[in-house]
Order: structure tokens, then sequence, then C-alpha cells
């Protein structure tokens, strides 16, 4: 399912990168690493009918999720 959100995102206008990885010690647990042009295009991203899509389809079925924002130094 969350294979889904890969072709669509890389796609988007200002996305430079966008991978899909899981943990080896519990296969439930998945982190997406990102990268974008501008914090502009992310939150047009964020905005974007393909991950609304999927927010719904998870609701329930997650534990939890986290967001955490880096700039590179």
């Amino acid at each position: 399912m969350l294979e889904g959100y890969l072709a669509p995102t890389r796609a988007e206008k200002g996305c430079l990168r966008y991978d899909l990885f899981q943990d080896l010690e519990d296969a439930k647990k998945f982190t997406f690493i990102e990268e974008w042009e501008s914090k502009e295009d992310l939150d047009a991203h964020s905005r974007s009918a393909h991950l609304a899509a999927g927010r719904a389809r998870l609701e329930g079925k997650r534990a939890g999720a986290w967001v955490q924002l880096l700039v590179e130094l």
C-alpha cells in the first residue's frame, strides 16, 4: 500500500527524493525519506490528492506517525 505513494510523489513538482524504507527489526515500521526543492513544494505535496486518499485508506491501520523537518547545513 505504501509503495503506491512513490511514483505519484516522485512526479510532483520539486520532489528531489522520495524513498520508502522498512525497519529490519520490525516489519511493521516504515520510514519515508523525502527531499524537496522548497518548503512550498513540500506543502503542496502535503495537500496532494494521492496523499489524502492514502491517509483515508490507512485510517485506523497505523499506530502513529511523526514528521521531522530538517535543513541541510
